[in-house]
């Protein structure tokens, strides 16, 4: 099993959405693959929205979205960290959601499983995690849930005790949901009226979407 795990926070691994994103990753199965992509260390340019993607199937800008990119699409499932900045995932983070046009109108992720870590200075937690959870939807994967919490203090937080065991869980279901293959019915109509849409947007765009259009022959019969 192989988890990709990525977080967007401008002090990586050292703020407080590392020390929760440690938790989680406890919670992983011992036996478990994990790949790091911290943005704090990474290059990943902003979108430009020169279509190039669409029509080849790759960004061209020089950067290392399309490592990251490669992957998600390899994993089984992934983590997305991100502290609350101004109600929604750092700049960072943005830009990767940004370039993520062939995995989302392809639902590339479809068949796999996310989770959401969030932390913010002062709440409104579910702010992030419900948006952060809605791009998981959008890439046809299916999300296992969030953990987020306000800081309260250097890389500590409130009722930390049970924030960390529940933290440890999700990293726990995440692994469980990815050997059961567990489908999760409140998701379903929003992913299934999702996929309808990017069928269509792509059958409209198909002169021009070049590679996306061939993706979805080759990967999506329904």
């Amino acid at each position: 099993m192989k988890i990709t795990v990525i977080i967007g926070s401008p002090r990586g691994m050292k703020g407080n959405t590392g020390r929760l994103l440690e938790e989680v990753l406890l919670g992983l199965n011992k036996s478990v693959e994990t790949e790091l992509f911290d943005l704090s260390k990474l290059k990943v340019l902003p979108c430009n929205g020169c279509d190039y993607c669409h029509r080849t199937g790759t960004c061209h800008l020089k950067d290392d979205y399309e490592t990251i990119k490669a992957s998600l699409v390899d994993c089984d499932g992934f983590i997305l960290a991100s502290p609350n900045y101004i109600f929604s995932v750092t700049a960072q983070l943005k830009a990767l959601f940004d370039r993520s046009g062939n995995l989302i109108h392809c639902l590339m992720l479809e068949g796999k499983y996310g989770a959401v870590v969030e932390t913010s200075g002062g709440g409104e937690d579910d702010i992030v995690i419900d948006y952060v959870g809605r791009f998981i939807n959008s890439t046809g994967a299916q999300s296992v849930g969030g953990i987020g919490s306000p800081m309260a203090g250097e890389r500590t937080f409130p009722r930390e005790e049970l924030l960390f065991q529940q933290a440890r869980q999700l990293g726990q279901n995440l692994c469980l949901s990815i050997l059961n293959q567990q489908e999760f019915p409140d998701q379903a109509e929003y992913r299934s009226a999702f996929k309808t849409r990017m069928k269509n947007l792509i059958e409209y765009r198909k002169e021009t979407w070049t590679a996306e259009k061939t993706y979805w022959l080759e990967h999506h019969t329904d």
